[in-house]
């Protein structure tokens, strides 16, 4: 051991006092890192399967709600845009998509007896 090197026994050697207020708050840390410990979103976090599970599920949810947004949004504009008849360009081309979208489902299938 070097001799400049501090000595655990070494009687002139203080160590820091803690007030009660430190201990207190050292306390309140150790209660709310164990309570964030606790907290779903770590335990999720502390599996990779279920970190891969979890995302996996989200992406779908956002798939789903985008392209369900997306449909409805384009349906309800596609509707807006087909009650203006005096626009010619847009008037005529919201009419034929609006015609488009009301055609019956089963143009183009064969006949089955």
């Amino acid at each position: 051991m070097p001799d400049n090197a501090p000595n655990r026994t070494d009687p002139a050697r203080t160590d820091p006092v803690l007030t009660s207020d430190q201990i207190e708050a050292i306390r309140s840390l150790a209660r709310e890192v164990e309570r964030l410990n606790s907290h779903r979103f770590v335990k999720v976090h502390n599996s990779i399967f279920r970190l891969v599970g979890f995302q996996f599920a989200r992406g779908l949810a956002f798939g789903l709600g985008s392209v369900l947004g997306a449909s409805l949004l384009v349906s309800v504009l596609a509707w807006w845009l087909s009650q203006f008849e005096f626009l010619p360009i847009i008037g005529d081309w919201a009419s034929q998509l609006a015609q488009e979208i009301d055609l019956p489902r089963d143009v183009g299938r064969p006949e089955q007896d």
